[in-house]
């Protein structure tokens, strides 16, 4: 028995073997759950954290613009819907889907929707029930649509659904009062871009577009899957111009989610959050009350607006006091406020004609002629006269005055006051083209102004030998030769010269302060110094012959359209042919004694009417320009100014 015993307790070195094994496979398991657990946990954590948390980007309201007195342009305004909170269906979502499971239960398999069609099918009849109580309260009959339904599902799951956008205030109204404070129907406000005013200053102002990526600075959570609402971004105008400024600081949110993707509800849902902040605001030079005025002076006795482009500065300081360009558009709606049947692409809405318009100037620049027959010493203020027949010869060829019976003996004065051709075909031939030219970039028409919109008309040009020889081919004219009937045609503002309505106004409020440029601006500055630039270096003789002329052309000459009672001012009209159509055009000042501000105005005619000219059609608008703004003065000391003759 007592080797039996001895035998038994014996040791199998077998067993030896299996013990070694269980001690190294536990030795592993150990190692490997102190490799997850300590060494690598915080791998597994940072994959717990990105699946259960979700970040949402809200953007900033955009900052407002103001006219120089302090009125909204441009603003925000409450943009009300009705959303419904997806996370609080997801007990009906799931009682609806059996429910449609059921439906078609008996049909047989193959014609049986599948999961995820029954699944959409749940979906929309969960969320038009929902529908159709708001439906009930706004007595509409809106249906939801199932395709935009389940890509929210899908990819926007942690946001509210919108079920009904941009609802009227009084609709707003019923539904806080109507719908129950627990219902996963709620109210949503949000902010969006507002135009008080339409499509006033439509292209000053521009327009926004939808931006559907913005982003928060600073702001935790970059690796998690996020969420954007949409925001917007300026695309035109002001509104591009100044978009890093006006565009506002978005805020975030980070929500701890369940593994359905829904948020947790309660205030444990918030990890983290920064509520967005509204975008800088701007002050424009614009005066509300001369664009409307201008605005209004742009229409035709039908209400129609006229194609063209007027406007207006502040002669002291450059400030743009009105832009109008016509047709315009709805910077809100961003359709052009045509008729169907119109072409758009040919009636260039979107062009600001201030800026981007190219013109030839029309008799308007026989203020430079002037001006370099006079510094030429070619026009003697005191003796030169000049009788004009009605044409004047160049070479073998008769160049018309617009008066075909002729206007007599003319001066200076008298050639401005009553636009007479022949008289600057006469000293134009004699001054030559190139001391015209000079004097034309002189005043900088042979450059942009730099205001502050985008697309400013970059290559103005000025017509003379070295711009024919240098550009005849690639404007396709008959060869690269200059005449003397070129010069004749610079010289009335005729020919190949293009400038903008934005350069004429700077020109004639350069000349008001005896200066040769105007640097304009948009930007209203209360302490913008008054401008100072190169002197015209004309004796005061000479200064004052253009001076008197242009005063005449307003008072009783071609310009007296543009007169206002009481104010006195400086005007030239001017008719330009582009093509078939002829252009209407007034430039003009006031009051003399004391320029404060500058005008230009050009009016498209139709094609072919020969009888549209600056005097009866361009000149009107000048004056509701002029009329609104010593209205304004009048106002502004309580009683009429008396800005008569000295």
């Amino acid at each position: 028995m007592s080797k039996l015993i001895e035998r038994r307790t014996h040791r199998n070195p077998r067993l030896l073997v299996f013990y070694g094994a269980i001690i190294a496979m536990a030795a592993v398991l150990a190692g490997g759950l102190i490799y997850r657990q300590l060494l690598n946990s915080g791998k597994y954590a940072e994959r717990e954290r990105i699946q259960s948390l979700r970040r949402v980007v809200s953007p900033g309201p955009r900052g407002n613009i103001y006219d120089r007195e302090g009125r909204v342009l441009v603003g925000n305004r409450p943009r009300f819907s009705v959303t419904l909170d997806l996370a609080e269906l997801r007990s009906e979502l799931s009682a609806e889907l059996r429910a449609v499971t059921r439906n078609y239960a008996s049909l047989p398999e193959e014609d049986r929707p599948n999961y995820d069609q029954r699944l959409r099918l749940a979906r929309v009849s969960v969320a038009q029930r929902y529908l159709d109580q708001v439906n009930t309260i706004l007595r509409r009959d809106e249906q939801v649509r199932s395709a935009r339904l389940n890509n929210h599902f899908n990819y926007s799951l942690l946001l509210p659904y919108v079920l009904l956008d941009d609802l009227a205030p009084g609709e707003y109204a019923r539904l806080i009062e109507r719908l129950p404070v627990n219902s996963p129907l709620q109210v949503y406000t949000s902010s969006t871009r507002h135009y008080p005013y339409g499509s006033l200053a439509a292209h000053a102002l521009g327009y926004i577009g939808v931006n559907t990526n913005p982003e928060v600075e600073d702001f935790p959570g970059d690796d998690l899957r996020q969420f954007k609402m949409k925001g917007a971004f300026g695309r035109d105008g002001l509104e591009l111009v100044f978009d890093d400024q006006l565009q506002g600081e978005a805020g975030g949110a980070i929500y701890l989610v369940d593994p359905a993707g829904f948020k947790v509800p309660g205030s444990e849902g918030t990890v983290d959050k920064r509520m967005p902040v509204q975008g800088r605001n701007i002050t424009t030079s614009i005066d509300l009350d001369l664009q409307q005025a201008t605005e209004a002076a742009m229409k035709d006795s039908e209400g129609r607006d006229r194609i063209g482009a007027a406007v207006a500065l502040d002669i002291r300081t450059g400030e743009v006091l009105t832009m109008v360009s016509k047709p315009d558009y709805d910077p809100l709606l961003r359709v052009p406020n045509l008729a169907p049947e119109a072409d758009v692409a040919k009636s260039g809405v979107w062009l600001n004609r201030v800026t981007q318009g190219q013109y030839p100037p029309g008799s308007t620049f026989k203020i430079i002629t002037a001006l370099a027959g006079l510094r030429a010493g070619a026009i003697e203020a005191a003796d030169t006269k000049f009788t004009c027949l009605g044409f004047y010869r160049v070479g073998n060829r008769n160049f018309p005055c617009h008066n075909r019976n002729g206007h007599g003996e003319r001066d200076v004065r008298g050639a401005l006051r009553d636009s007479c051709n022949v008289f600057f075909y006469k000293y134009g031939v004699e001054i030559g083209p190139n001391l015209i030219s000079a004097e034309a970039q002189r005043f900088g028409f042979n450059h942009s102004t730099g205001i502050e919109l985008p697309h400013e008309f970059g290559s103005p040009r000025i017509a003379d030998p070295a711009w024919r020889k240098a550009n005849w081919q690639r404007f396709r004219l008959a060869d690269g030769v200059w005449r003397d009937g070129d010069t004749a045609n610079i010289a009335i503002g005729q020919g190949d010269t293009l400038i903008t309505p934005l350069q004429a106004a700077c020109m004639v409020a350069s000349f008001a302060r005896g200066q040769t440029e105007t640097r304009p601006s948009i930007l209203h500055d209360p302490k913008r110094p008054v401008q100072n630039t190169a002197p015209i270096a004309l004796p005061p003789a000479d200064y004052n012959a253009v001076l008197e002329g242009m005063e005449q052309c307003y008072s009783f000459g071609s310009g007296r359209l543009s007169r206002v009672d009481g104010l006195r001012g400086a005007a030239k009209t001017g008719t330009a042919q582009l093509g078939r159509k002829d252009m209407a055009w007034v430039v003009a000042f006031a009051p003399v004694e004391n320029p404060r501000i500058a005008v230009a105005v050009v009016l498209e005619g139709a094609e072919d009417d020969n009888s549209f000219g600056g005097g009866t059609f361009a000149a009107p608008v000048v004056q509701a320009i002029l009329q609104a703004w010593k209205d304004k003065q009048d106002r502004a000391t309580g009683q009429p100014v008396n800005l008569s003759m000295r």
